[in-house]
């Protein structure tokens, strides 16, 4: 199950759980749409992957017989930061934002 981070690393923007502006890659990295478009151009300066849109966990069990929804399983409240520099974000940037996330 996805953590839901409840904030952007890089910027430390809220992205609570109903954020349709939260992106991550396939190890969970959290950014905010802004960063992914303008700062890191789609690559996650840590896995050099791509970004999807976070989906968003439903805030109630539509399910009797399951443990669901928001109720049961509520976004982190541990805020995460990047732990790379500036100058490292535009270095793996630099160097993979031109090559499709399939070929990366």
């Amino acid at each position: 199950m996805l953590e839901l981070r409840p904030n952007c690393e890089l910027c430390d923007k809220d992205l609570p759980p109903d954020s349709s502006e939260a992106r991550i890659c396939t190890y969970e990295c959290t950014y905010c749409a802004d960063c992914v478009d303008n700062v890191l151009l789609n690559v996650c300066p840590t896995c050099g992957g791509n970004f999807v849109p976070r989906p968003i966990r439903p805030q109630q069990a539509y399910r009797d017989t399951k443990k669901l929804g928001l109720g049961h399983h509520p976004g982190s409240s541990t805020r995460k930061h990047s732990q790379w520099t500036e100058q490292e974000v535009r270095e793996q940037t630099a160097r993979l934002k031109d090559v499709p996330p399939e070929a990366r």
